[in-house]
């Protein structure tokens, strides 16, 4: 290369046009022979491929942004490209993201952001007090004053303490310790965390996490990603969707065959389920962890959205305390909240926290190592849980606006849930059981066994195959049970209640239409 370089270089200095133009023409044909004589590289391969790749993160899952949302994606490309379809948007209800469905921020938590994130608006007349006594003192525990400061690896100190305070509120005066607090990117990143430090041995000796089916899939995804044993248990759809403590005895049994079941993982209330569980079902949980020796993890992100009359939070944490120092003293507890679900829908800040109690003081050292590896949330993220926990209360300046919004909210999630309920148990060959919490409806759906042949046919489950053509024909993209694991034989999909009334309505009689012409077509 370096010879046909010179070469090129060569008859460089003053030259007629016409000299020049036959000198360069030579010189350039003598390079090219240069390079021709050279052999040609072969591209070397990539040291990254299918077959060279972690094999766990391989096998990750995680069916709320599956191939049902990629072809959601695409429809909408081809929609913005002027291709006709027998619809004219794409209606995106297979995730719980209340803010891009149209739910409209709380003014309160945004305020306070809003001065957090620019503190120069501490002095616009704009903004109310007490938005501005929680922004100085979130700014003053950070590192320069500013959001913009990596905080300790366990979280901001103030926050931390108001995150006690909050528990303790809420489960009646039973203590919290900030030392136990943990903030985190989302309920998500702890769960995965305590997971991470969790999981050890191998063979029969590899630890085995027990989830409810159907479960959340960040749970089979980690687990997949952590290569641990996954222990199935099923909860019952015919009593809706209760937890039967039999049923967990039964998996744990069958588990310790080829594991070490040594977790148990609670998704109250459930997701994609939606049911409440009862205290005496809590008492029940608890008392089987504590027999069989089992690390709880309670993951309470909805513990806002409780719909049902009847119905009614209890915080594993809480029960815990309530059953004598004999549980509260011993059954190790990892609990999680978020920013995301609730009233606040602020999904995007990724602010969550973690309260582990029961802790080994050594394993206590080794997670804020793990921590540390990270080096901390994100802060903005941390200053919008703190909203969350420390709202206005009575007296204050914001108290009666921040009221008036969240009781909306959560009064428009109630009506939306008993909504879809009512709706989808007319449609015929599809049951939907009581929405007694969260935001989604987990609605049975009967396919045909000529449907089941055309999924088979297409190399697709059969609810896989349903939700693919629901969304081709009606633009609804929802998630199929399959997902989120289901009883061989029972089919389901998985769809949120947050578009607005009026669109939901939109939404369920599409889906109602859709489901009676699939009916008819593989009848």
């Amino acid at each position: 290369m370096q010879r046909a370089a010179a070469l090129v270089r060569r008859g460089c200095g003053p030259r007629t046009p016409s000299s020049w133009g036959r000198s360069q023409s030579s010189a350039a044909a003598e390079a090219s022979a240069v390079l021709k004589v050279r052999p040609e590289r072969s591209r070397r391969e990539r040291i990254l491929t299918l077959e060279s790749m972690n094999p766990q993160v391989k096998a990750v899952e995680y069916a709320v942004r599956g191939p049902i949302v990629l072809k959601a994606g695409e429809i909408e490309l081809e929609l913005q490209r002027g291709i006709k379809k027998p619809f004219t948007e794409v209606i995106r209800a297979n995730i719980g993201d209340a803010q891009a469905m149209g739910q409209q921020p709380i003014t309160f938590l945004r305020q306070v952001m809003a001065l957090c994130t620019y503190p120069n608006l501490l002095d616009s007349p704009s903004f109310p007090e007490d938005a501005k006594k929680r922004a100085r003192r979130i700014l003053q525990a950070c590192g320069g004053n500013s959001l913009g400061s990596y905080s300790a690896s366990q979280g901001v100190n103030c926050i931390r303490e108001d995150v006690a305070a909050y528990i303790t509120r809420r489960d009646g005066g039973v203590p919290a310790d900030p030392d136990n607090i943990y903030l985190t990117t989302g309920a998500s990143d702890g769960i995965s965390t305590i997971l991470k430090i969790l999981v050890s041995g191998g063979g029969k000796s590899r630890t085995g996490v027990m989830i409810p089916i159907p479960q959340y899939p960040l749970y089979s995804a980690v687990i997949s990603e952590l290569d641990a044993i996954q222990v199935n248990y099923y909860l019952d759809e015919e009593n809706c969707w209760a937890l039967n403590v039999n049923e967990l005895r039964r998996a744990v049994q069958e588990a310790k065959d080829h594991c070490d079941p040594k977790v148990l993982c609670i998704i109250n209330p459930g997701n994609p389920t939606g049911q409440v569980q009862s205290r005496k079902c809590i008492e029940d949980v608890i008392h089987f962890a504590w027999e069989e020796k089992l690390f709880l993890l309670a993951d309470e992100v909805y513990q806002d959205n409780v719909y049902s009359p009847d119905c009614r939070f209890h915080s594993f944490k809480k029960v815990l305390y309530e059953m004598g120092p004999e549980y509260s003293s011993n059954v190790e507890l990892a609990s999680f909240h978020s920013t995301s679900k609730g009233y606040m829908g602020e999904c995007g800040y990724r602010g969550g926290y973690m309260e582990v109690i029961n802790l080994h003081p050594e394993i206590k050292g080794q997670l804020v190592k793990l921590l540390s590896v990270r080096l901390c949330p994100p802060v903005s993220g941390q200053a919008a849980m703190d909203i969350v926990v420390n709202p206005p209360v009575a007296g204050e300046e914001s108290f009666e606006q921040f009221s008036r919004e969240k009781e909306s909210v959560l009064g428009n999630l109630a009506r939306k849930a008993k909504l879809t309920e009512d709706l989808f148990n007319q449609v015929p060959g599809i049951h939907c059981n009581p929405l007694q919490g969260a935001m989604y409806a987990f609605p049975r759906i009967f396919i045909p066994a000529k449907a089941v042949e055309a999924a088979q046919a297409h190399q697709m489950a059969p609810d896989m195959f349903y939700c693919m053509k629901l969304l081709e024909e009606t633009g609804i993209c929802v998630v199929p049970g399959s997902g989120f694991g289901q009883r061989e034989g029972t089919y389901h999909f998985r769809m949120t209640i947050l578009p607005p009334v009026e669109k939901l309505k939109t939404v369920l009689q599409k889906v109602k239409d859709f489901h009676i012409n699939f009916l008819e077509k593989y009848a």
